[in-house]
């Protein structure tokens, strides 16, 4: 029998990200953020300061990636992975047509921003983290996230999860193994990787961080749920 090709994720900075954020993931994945997910999410006002939040970080990361001249990181900035539009759709069906004037970043938003920001500007070669931490999980967490929260919160179909959905992406895994490879392909020091691990590490903190301002809501587990089913459909540990 032919074997199998192996895959990107085992070997390379793909390796050296999934095995040094482990713990991060295994932090974000404790069975009180999983079950309290599965018990419902809140409320549609915790899942739309959620949105919200997600709305504030997106646009700061994707401002960054226009604007930077780092290769490595305009090598990895998938169009299809876009978000800020999606985004914007979902601002409008939860805070109405005027929430640009009306939403503001909560704290915990604002230092994730502003780390953003300050990776952008000093050492652009980190967004690589950044990219990898937030695109990865939403790719293949968000089929599942936005069917239950459409159900457990009443919305109309197909309104207020546009960030879950990836038009253009027709099959997640084939995609995240096309995005491993180019990201096996970047030339980094060894320096280097090891500062995207250390702040792929800071960025699941970041996140964390984001869902625990939400009053300690079960949508805190959304993004460990986004995780877990990455390494699920991938067949990881």
């Amino acid at each position: 029998a032919v074997e199998a090709p192996a895959s990107a994720r085992q070997s390379g900075m793909a390796l050296m990200l999934d095995d040094g954020t482990r713990k991060s993931h295994s932090m974000a994945e404790n069975t009180a953020f999983v079950t309290g997910f599965f018990k419902g999410i809140a409320t549609k006002s915790s899942f739309s300061n959620l949105v919200a939040g997600l709305y504030f970080v997106y646009k700061a990361m994707e401002e960054s990636f226009d604007s930077t001249e780092d290769a490595d990181v305009k090598a990895l900035d998938y169009n299809a992975l876009r978000r800020l539009t999606a985004l914007e759709q979902d601002m409008e069906y939860y805070f109405g047509a005027d929430w640009r004037n009306t939403v503001h970043p909560s704290a915990a938003t604002r230092k994730y921003v502003d780390r953003i920001k300050e990776v952008a500007a000093t050492e652009p070669t980190l967004l690589i983290a950044h990219q990898y931490t937030r695109y990865l999980g939403d790719l293949f967490g968000g089929q599942m996230m936005g069917g239950m929260a459409t159900r457990t919160l009443g919305l109309e179909e197909g309104k207020g999860i546009s960030f879950y959905n990836f038009p253009d992406i027709s099959d997640n895994k084939l995609f995240i193994e096309e995005w491993y490879s180019a990201l096996n392909n970047i030339a980094l020091t060894d320096e280097q990787k090891a500062a995207i691990v250390d702040e792929a590490n800071l960025v699941f903190a970041y996140n964390i961080e984001l869902f625990s301002e939400l009053d300690g809501n079960p949508i805190q587990s959304m993004f460990a749920l986004a995780w877990s089913t990455l390494k699920e459909k991938l067949g990881g540990q």
